[in-house]
């Protein structure tokens, strides 16, 4: 305590119970500073794993963009198609419940209207999910229409979800076959 007489500068602790009340302002300002740095990341240091940068790391597909846009960011590069095949990405077209579209990558093909998939962002947010099923619920069986595993029900997801098809990795596009002949000097055959 400062007495008649004495001055008192500020910033100097008057006593211990002085030096707990700084302490614990201090305390609370940096936790407070912490919060407000982090609040004002942008929402892509907070973001979890995401269905892309899953598609990107397990599979020979490397894209980049929204899931939406990966089918159109394809062409040219990678072979597309209707037909299921192990190692090819699942894309998906955007809707109102996924607006940024999602893909998947195949890890077996079951039948030509049923695969196993491995991909992330479906059943809750960042989580990964390998070797869950995926069925082609379209009409015309192109795969344009395909219901999904779904983790919290424990069955396939109660509506099919739009798709573009199927981006194949250049490792799983078809072999060209190139066949030559050799003539050597002498041979009959050269007449």
């Amino acid at each position: 305590m400062v007495g008649r007489g004495e001055a008192w500068e500020p910033g100097v602790p008057k006593s211990g119970a002085d030096l707990n009340v700084q302490f614990m302002l201090r305390t609370a300002l940096t936790a407070a500073a912490a919060f407000a740095t982090l609040a004002a990341l942008p929402n892509a240091a907070h973001a979890r794993l995401q269905c892309v940068t899953y598609a990107r790391q397990v599979s020979d597909v490397q894209l980049s963009g929204n899931a939406r846009d990966w089918w159109g960011n394809a062409a040219g590069t990678y072979a597309r198609g209707q037909a299921p095949k192990a190692g090819a990405v699942l894309a998906f077209r955007a809707s109102s419940a996924m607006p940024y579209g999602h893909v998947a990558v195949v890890s077996k093909v079951v039948d030509e209207r049923h695969v196993m998939i491995n991909h992330a962002n479906w059943s809750r947010p960042g989580m990964v999910e390998r070797g869950v099923m995926a069925v082609d619920v379209s009409p015309a069986g192109d795969w344009s229409q395909v219901r999904v595993w779904y983790g919290p029900t424990q069955s396939l997801g109660l509506r099919p979800s739009p798709a573009f098809g199927f981006i194949y990795p250049k490792s799983a596009q078809p072999n060209l076959t190139v066949t030559a002949s050799i003539t050597l000097p002498g041979d009959p055959a050269n007449g």
